[in-house]
């Protein structure tokens, strides 16, 4: 048993070296899984499981929803409807000082809405407001920091692509976690929004005021939303009443956005193939890393190292909101050296055992809220906190993936600039995790409202 614990710690510090040295995330975990399982069980059993493994994993029907959704965000950043939400959105806002800066963070909840990723909300979104908030002479702090802050809202806002990932590792219903990620999800909008109002309250030259468009400019860019509602509404709204399941909901989704590509003629065959291609290479690297992780979940589960550290930490003394904000805390760090995605799959089958093992403590936490932290709320609330955490990688140095992408658009503006300018919305994330740490009834009410 000893020997097997060895080799676990051992694979995890070869892991850590691979991806230091640039190994894709998916390739190190199936060197470091594979050469585990054949260490630990003989060649035998690693040529045994991947016979079956990767059969297996990728027919799980719930995961036929990814490529689905990666596809309705592709088609529907070429189909314009990223221009739409963002007018309609700066007509509502662009009056007000830092107006357009709230215009760009309300366009990208609403195509985080309807794209489920949060690298293709900023590089779509920053392609759209980037001219604008430039227009108007936002420091470039403000601009680039608020469009790389905004991509994070694809990451939580439902259909999300890493949302479902960690329904499917941790065994959870998918429409229940979409549906308790819709009130956190508004509530880092309204956050962000009144981060924006705050920052140009104390630097009003940040975010001057746009100019109000006329009454026609206003009608017209309201009535060009109408198809991102259709689409939010038959969709996201329809998993949410029960019409059907995300797979059925994914299908309907790209057959609205294709439809409304063709009759707007922004759709042809070579777009269209252009986008066919751009969700076969995402979900291809998508299912390769699944594959990844479950080689590496085998190999560490044989050698006994997740189980050890849950009993180690479920005796140790620790309380239970203790040990949820140390496993936060570590997800916020790794999240600084990988995307989210991979860190999901990486670290959700350590830390999910040490949650599950100290469920009776966190279930006495919760109850004082009104709710006994069953394990199905407790799947629950620790995604949606644990999918927070993640997207504050996506802004936080030294990867920063969203900061890279706004930087490629805004080569203008030193990197420097824009992690200064994404810093007061991390403050605002920093303040979300906290309150929903607080009041797990704001993630949990309503799931369970709709389940009554």
């Amino acid at each position: 048993m000893a020997e097997s614990l060895s080799m676990g710690v051992g694979g995890l510090l070869v892991l850590i070296v691979l991806i230091g040295i640039r190994i894709p995330i998916a390739y190190a975990m199936i060197i470091v899984g594979g050469a585990g399982i054949a260490l630990i069980n003989g060649p035998a059993l690693l040529l045994s499981q991947l016979k079956t493994l990767a059969y297996g994993q990728f027919s799980i029907y719930d995961l036929s929803v990814v490529p689905m959704f990666v596809l309705m965000g592709a088609l529907a950043a070429k189909t314009g409807l990223s221009q739409a939400l963002f007018r309609a959105a700066n007509a509502w806002l662009g009056w007000l000082r830092g107006g357009t800066a709230m215009a760009a963070i309300a366009s990208c909840a609403g195509f985080g809405a309807i794209c489920g990723s949060s690298l293709a909300t900023a590089s779509t979104m920053g392609k759209v407001a980037l001219p604008e908030l430039r227009r108007y002479n936002y420091s470039g702090a403000l601009a680039t920091g608020t469009l790389a802050a905004g991509g994070v809202l694809g990451i939580l806002i439902p259909p999300s692509v890493v949302l479902i990932i960690y329904a499917i590792i941790v065994e959870a219903n998918i429409v229940t976690m979409f549906v308790a990620a819709f009130i956190p999800g508004v509530l880092a909008v309204i956050l962000f929004l009144l981060t924006i109002a705050a920052y140009v309250l104390i630097n009003p030259a940040a975010g001057p005021k746009g100019g109000a468009g006329t009454r026609e400019e206003f009608v017209s860019a309201t009535l060009g939303m109408i198809p991102v509602l259709i689409v939010f509404g038959l969709v996201i709204g329809g998993i949410y009443v029960g019409l059907y399941n995300p797979t059925p909901a994914a299908a309907v989704g790209v057959f609205l956005v294709l439809a409304f590509g063709v009759l707007q003629r922004k759709i042809s065959l070579p777009v269209l193939g252009d986008a066919l291609k751009e969700t076969a290479s995402t979900s291809g690297m998508i299912y390769l890393i699944l594959l990844g992780a479950e080689l590496l979940k085998i190999f560490m589960s044989r050698s006994g190292l997740p189980q050890e550290a849950a009993i180690w930490i479920a005796g140790s003394g620790l309380e239970p909101m203790t040990v949820m904000v140390i496993l936060l805390v570590a997800l916020i760090l790794l999240g600084c050296l990988m995307d989210s995605l991979s860190m999901m799959l990486l670290v959700i089958p350590f830390f999910w055992p040490v949650l599950s093992e100290m469920n009776g403590g966190i279930y006495q936490l919760a109850e004082g809220s009104g709710y006994g932290m069953s394990t199905e709320d407790l799947k629950v609330w620790f995604g949606i906190l644990a999918l927070i955490v993640v997207e504050l990688g996506l802004i936080t140095p030294p990867v920063g993936m969203n900061v890279f992408v706004i930087s490629a658009l805004a080569r203008d503006v030193p990197m420097i600039e824009t992690f200064k300018g994404v810093l007061p919305f991390f403050m605002a994330e920093v303040v979300r995790v906290l309150i929903l740490l607080s009041f797990p009834a704001l993630t949990l009410w309503l799931p369970h409202v709709l389940s009554s």
